[in-house]
């Protein structure tokens, strides 16, 4: 199916779930990638709907390159993510969603600093939104910068989009099981608090299809993704990653900026009648 020297030894974990109608895209820009991975696994959350089936039919385009793993009962992108990054057999795992897609030189270049620096546990990068659901990603990388993630920045705000990261396999930690929102920043804060090195590149290799916040999916929830960030810090609190002063001030904090998240949305949609 691909050459040997072109693999690298990641596997793709993606959580699907009610994703027919953007998976293909996904895996178009796996398929497209410079250096492919050695595997991707798709988790269906339990879809329902027919996703099961489109995921069965791109596995069996991509024989032996693409599993399908079906959970019987919804648990969220949390769980699926860990149901993937359990059943991964290589020795680093890239993340992706199911409505994103990546650079074709996302695992060539992310792939290659990774292996350079072992030192490295996680390492992320930039995005790009893209308004037009049928265009891949395809520009111009150019040079590149990384930047080491300090504890004190990934608590103020997450600097890290799910779809960017890749990490390597055997880390301890996983994603809070059940947990709907904002896991992924839990996951990376918990991760810098045991001293796992965590770097940014600054280069654009994953492309999303709708903003960040404030638009479908679970980004509209504003308040549900509060809630859930407010109880990512007290977990922090609970654990030791952080001290009562430092809770005071993030959860005070994490509130004034859902208070201007929740005044943009509310002039936005406005705008929009």
């Amino acid at each position: 199916m691909m050459a040997d020297n072109v693999v690298a030894p990641v596997s793709v974990v993606i959580p699907c779930y009610r994703c027919a109608t953007t998976i293909a895209r996904a895996i178009a820009s796996i398929v497209q990638q410079t250096r492919k991975p050695a595997e991707i696994l798709l988790v269906d959350d339990a879809s329902g709907d027919g996703t099961l089936e489109v995921l069965q039919d791109l596995a069996q385009q991509h024989t032996g390159w693409i599993k399908v793993i079906a959970l019987n009962k919804n648990q969220g992108a949390a769980s699926s993510r860990n149901v993937g990054w359990e059943a991964a057999s290589q020795p680093y795992i890239a993340f992706l969603d199911a409505d994103d897609a990546w650079h074709q030189k996302k695992i060539e270049i992310q792939y290659a600093y990774m292996a350079a620096h072992p030192e490295v546990s996680l390492s992320g990068h930039l995005h790009r939104i893209i308004k037009h659901p049928e265009k891949l990603p395809d520009w111009e990388i150019g040079q590149w910068r990384v930047k080491q993630l300090s504890k004190r920045a990934m608590l103020i705000s997450n600097r890290l989009i799910t779809p960017s990261v890749m990490l390597k396999r055997d880390v301890p930690l996983r994603f809070l099981a059940g947990k709907r929102h904002i896991d992924d920043h839990l996951l990376w804060i918990e991760l810098i608090c045991e001293d796992y090195k965590m770097v940014k590149l600054s280069a654009e290799l994953v492309s999303v299809y709708k903003s960040l916040y404030g638009t479908g999916g679970l980004s509209s929830q504003l308040w549900l993704m509060e809630k859930s960030e407010l109880d990512n810090y007290t977990r922090l609190y609970g654990n030791g990653c952080i001290n009562i002063v430092q809770w005071l001030s993030l959860s005070l904090y994490s509130l004034l900026k859902y208070g201007r998240r929740l005044l943009v949305y509310r002039l936005h949609l406005r705008w929009k009648i």
